[in-house]
C-alpha cells in the first residue's frame, strides 16, 4: 500500500490520475499535444504488443522460444543484425467479437515485436525457425570463431 506524507500529495496524485484516465481510451495510443507546434505526435502510432520469450543456450546454440497462438508462419518476420534478434509479426482473431461482450481480455491480438540482445555472436547462415503447436522456436548456432582473445600490451 502506498503511504502519502500529506493529504495534499494524495489529492494531487488522485487528481492527476483522474485527468490521465479521463483522456485514456482503451485500445488506442494516448494523444499528446505539443504546445509549441500543435502536432499530435503520438496520434499516428499503431499499438504493438510485446512478445514474451524464453532464451536458453546449449554448448552450440542459442535457443529462443515464444508462444504464438493465432500466428501463421507467413505473418512472422525474423531478423538478425550483429548481436540483435528481432521477431515481428501479427496474430488475428478469425471472428469479430463485440468489445462489450468480454468479461476478461488478457490475450493480445494484433501486431507484436521483440528485440533481444544475444549474449554471443551467432552464425547467420545456420539459423532455423519453426512454428509448431503455437510455439515459435528459433535456433541460432553460436559462432565459435568469435571467441574472446587476450591481447598482450607492449611497452613503447
Amino acid at each position: 500500500m502506498i503511504q502519502y506524507k500529506s493529504k495534499f500529495r494524495l489529492i494531487l496524485c488522485l487528481t492527476m490520475f483522474k485527468l490521465f484516465a479521463k483522456n485514456l481510451k482503451i485500445g488506442s495510443p494516448p494523444v499528446v499535444n505539443d504546445d509549441l507546434t500543435g502536432h499530435r505526435w503520438l496520434e499516428d502510432l499503431e499499438e504493438e504488443g510485446q512478445l514474451s520469450v524464453d532464451v536458453l543456450q546449449t554448448d552450440k546454440n542459442i535457443i529462443v522460444k515464444s508462444t504464438m497462438a493465432g500466428a501463421r508462419p507467413e505473418d512472422i518476420e525474423i531478423m538478425v543484425n550483429h548481436d540483435m534478434l528481432t521477431i515481428k509479426g501479427k496474430r488475428e482473431l478469425e471472428e469479430e467479437i463485440d468489445y462489450h461482450s468480454y468479461l476478461y481480455r488478457e490475450c493480445y491480438w494484433g501486431k507484436f515485436s521483440r528485440t533481444i540482445i544475444l549474449p554471443v555472436p551467432v552464425k547467420e547462415k545456420g539459423i532455423t525457425a519453426t512454428l509448431a503447436n503455437g510455439i515459435l522456436t528459433v535456433i541460432l548456432p553460436k559462432d565459435q570463431t568469435g571467441q574472446d582473445r587476450q591481447i598482450k600490451v607492449k611497452q613503447l
